[in-house]
């Protein structure tokens, strides 16, 4: 087993397709093993999905600003701003955490797959990932 820890990039909200950067990070990788990716913030979150068509992104940003909107009158934690309740809940409906196969020492992702950092925040750090390798 192999872990490292790496910071990415500040970005701003919205969903990004950070593959290659994450490549970049890893240790060599086995013949064939897992990599789990995990991401250790509350108010962003990891998830593979289409890696050719921007509009995906976007429109993944207009239907969870749909469903949990900003500003509703009963959220209580609003310490951080209107974004900051909003960016947990989207984040624990996403998750933190993937795992991916490793095969012939790469990735063994779909044609149109990539993998996505989940923004929830307007004005969010660098986020903080953990990849740990089996194989």
């Amino acid at each position: 087993m192999q872990q490292v820890e790496f910071t990415l990039p500040v970005f701003p909200r919205g969903y990004h397709l950070i593959t290659e950067t994450v490549i970049r990070q890893l240790p060599p990788l086995p013949v064939t093993g897992i990599l789990h990716l995990f991401i250790k913030h509350t108010s962003a979150a990891l998830l593979i999905n289409e890696n050719a068509d921007p509009t995906v992104r976007m429109d993944f940003e207009s239907i969870f600003n749909h469903i949990v909107p900003e500003n509703l009158p009963f959220i209580r934690h609003d310490m951080e701003g209107p974004d900051d309740m909003p960016a947990h809940i989207k984040a624990a409906m996403m998750g933190s955490g993937i795992h991916i196969p490793i095969t012939r020492q790469r990735l063994n992702l779909g044609t149109w797959q990539g993998i996505y950092l989940c923004e929830f925040r307007n004005r969010a750090p660098g986020r903080s990932l953990v990849a740990t390798v089996w194989g």
